[in-house]
């Protein structure tokens, strides 16, 4: 047999056929990745949480910029204005919700008057606000009075505009104003 193989391959040519390499494996193409229902819902409490703290800090902001909002007067009045009822509504919901809270009302003069009589009547405005409070429910302890009179203007001009702003009572949170919690 070994001799008629022989024989075979002279009589194709002598030559044996090339061996051909062997064909490459294809990969098979890759499934597209698909997200599990744990990867997007992952994602989306990671969004949330994002959203929920966002809010949260406009809360906050929001709240005390209530808390530090300033109201206003009338000439030679230290009655508060219908018009400021709200801002010293939003006040109380606030100091009511957050009971660690200290707040110093400052009252405030236009240049018009003495000195003497400008402190009183700053005096007078910042207890006007005080009084409001109590009434909504704010115990007397965590609210301070002072005054200023005419000494701190916020706006230095000598005419009615000026005049206007500078009849003024200003918030201040002297105590728990880190955490605040915005009222229900």
């Amino acid at each position: 047999m070994l001799l008629a193989a022989s024989a075979f391959a002279v009589a194709c040519g002598g030559k044996a056929a090339p061996e051909e390499p062997a064909p490459e494996p294809t990969p098979a193409p890759a499934p597209p990745p698909v997200s599990t229902p744990t990867d997007d819902s992952a994602e989306r409490d990671r969004l949330e949480r994002e959203r929920m703290a966002r809010e949260a800090a406009e809360r906050d902001r929001a709240v005390s910029a209530d808390l530090a909002a300033m109201i206003n007067f009338d000439y030679d009045q230290a009655v508060v204005r219908p018009a400021d009822q709200a801002t010293l509504d939003r006040k109380a919901a606030i100091l009511v919700a957050n009971p660690s809270v200290k707040l110093r009302i400052a009252g405030h003069a236009d240049e018009r008057g003495s000195d003497e009589y400008n402190l009183a009547l700053g005096n007078r405005r910042a207890a006007a606000a005080k009084r409001y409070l109590e009434g909504k429910g704010v115990e007397a302890s965590r609210l301070e009075v002072i005054s200023y009179g005419e000494e701190r203007p916020l706006n230095p001009g000598s005419d009615e505009s000026a005049y206007a702003q500078n009849r003024r009572d200003e918030f201040e949170v002297t105590a728990g104003g880190d955490k605040l919690s915005a009222p229900q």
